[in-house]
């Protein structure tokens, strides 16, 4: 049990005043003390739900799928030896661990079954939604990630490139700016927003000591600010979704009526409670989902689904100082030779809905959609560096391995678990009975681990210096 857990008296007469007439406040605050249930999302970049069916069984894991995320599953299982985050499969990518709940925002935003083409997640660390975001759309279109945290934009960096995601371009900004900097450029836009955290007492058994009806108001003066700009940034029929893991009024209906206040017939609120079996227990009379712990044993959490009818004109449209771009697109002859060497060392095919960029040595991947924002804003991340060139040739990055690599390819190699312990502290590793030359494509159960390079009779670990491990997991 939980019993810890910190609930200012307070905070539950508030919750008491809110909560729907059917759940009681004996269950609100029994399923806060339970811990949470253990939730995953199968990476369908990487993994077909059948093939994670298959290794769950394998492992012995007991497995029940989420009713709003066909990719997404409550995992029970003994953490003793291995904790879920030091698997195999997490470090290659194959799974990111999520909060249940949390998966609710992402299946809303594609519930209609619309395919976007330009996605804004406006407050995006550490990734889960992003990658989820990336997962739906299948590495294709583009995806800008923004975190307003500088902090916070190494894990979120690191999510998507262990995610195998070569769609996304990361920005550093206040979500403010992008209603005024890119004015109706996205199909569709994601706020989960920076909130109170009353939801989350499941993990975090201090998450409310600094809990205030005083600093409830001041973050939902900034949320209006957030949701506002989103609005801004959205193509005329397109979708926002609004999403908090917090409980108030305040931070959640109220914003999403000050959004309808404010434009009127341009917003209009799409009803959630079709969203899953069951989604109905949780609804709100504008179609909002406001759940509560106790009714799904999850995370409190708020999700809205709000479509932008009409184009709205705003005032300021002040310019961000891009400064000078760094990169410069590769020429026709420059692709041709960077695409053949790829090939013949690796045989990794580039998509087809890529360009190559060239920075000093470096060789970078973008998606195509991403070129008509480089000239608008400005990004502190755009792609996958998949090379440095030097005088005999390219050296190739780990990134091919994570975000290129199909598991179809002729050079790879499979290795035993012993080796892929190994590997991932950074050795080098001798494969029984196999020979070979070259660049090669290191794979453990599935999960591409990263590229090596044959020295004789050993492989040389090409593994980046920060995803070593100090010690044995897995």
């Amino acid at each position: 049990m939980h019993q810890n857990v910190y609930l200012p008296a307070e905070f539950l007469s508030k919750i008491e005043s809110i909560l729907p007439k059917h759940l009681k406040m004996d269950d609100f605050i029994s399923a806060c003390q339970r811990p949470l249930r253990k939730s995953i999302r199968v990476n369908t970049l990487k993994s077909s739900i059948s093939d994670f069916m298959t290794l769950a069984k394998a492992k012995g894991w007991h497995i029940e799928q989420i009713p709003w995320c066909k990719d997404g599953f409550w995992v029970d299982l003994d953490e003793e030896q291995t904790p879920l985050g030091s698997t195999a499969e997490h470090l290659s990518g194959l799974f990111y661990i999520q909060e249940a709940s949390s998966m609710i925002p992402v299946s809303a935003l594609f519930s209609d079954s619309t395919k976007l083409q330009s996605v804004l997640d406006m407050a995006a660390a550490p990734g889960s939604k992003t990658t989820q975001i990336a997962a739906l759309m299948g590495n294709k279109g583009v995806l800008i990630a923004n975190e307003y945290s500088a902090s916070r934009v190494k894990a979120l960096h690191a999510n998507i490139e262990r995610c195998g995601i070569r769609n996304t371009a990361l920005s550093n900004f206040d979500g403010e700016v992008f209603g005024s900097w890119l004015p109706e450029a996205f199909d569709a836009v994601l706020i989960d927003a920076p909130c109170s955290g009353e939801g989350t007492v499941r993990k975090d058994d201090s998450a409310l000591k600094n809990w205030s009806l005083k600093s409830i108001q001041s973050i939902a003066d900034t949320q209006k600010k957030l949701i506002e700009s989103a609005f801004h940034a959205l193509k005329p029929g397109g979708t926002l979704v609004y999403s908090t893991c917090t409980l108030s009024l305040e931070e959640n209906q109220f914003v999403c009526r000050h959004l309808k206040d404010k434009f009127a017939d341009s917003v209009e609120f799409e009803s959630l409670s079709h969203l899953f079996p069951g989604a109905s227990e949780s609804v709100t009379d504008e179609g909002f989902l406001h759940v509560f712990p106790q009714v799904y044993d999850s995370e409190g959490f708020f999700v809205a689904k709000l479509k932008k009818v009409a184009s709205i004109e705003k005032s300021d449209s002040p310019k961000t100082k891009l400064g000078t771009f760094p990169f410069i697109k590769a020429n026709h002859k420059q692709h041709t030779e960077i695409t053949h060497s790829l090939k013949d060392s690796l045989g990794v095919t580039l998509p087809d809905d890529s360009t190559l960029w060239l920075r000093d040595r470096d060789v970078w991947l973008f998606p195509q959609s991403l070129e008509p924002f480089l000239a608008k804003f400005r990004f502190s991340r755009m792609g996958v560096k998949i090379a440095e060139s030097h005088k005999n040739g390219y050296r190739w990055q780990h990134q091919v391995a994570t975000a290129l690599v199909t598991g179809n390819e002729g050079k790879i190699i499979d290795i035993s678990v012993h080796e892929a312990r190994e590997w991932v502290m950074g050795r080098d590793i001798r494969p029984e009975g196999v020979l070979g030359k070259g660049e090669v494509i290191i794979r453990y159960n599935n999960g591409i681990l990263g590229l090596g390079k044959w020295v004789g009779s050993r492989i040389k670990n090409g593994l980046p210096r920060e995803l070593v491990k100090d010690k044995h997991v897995f």
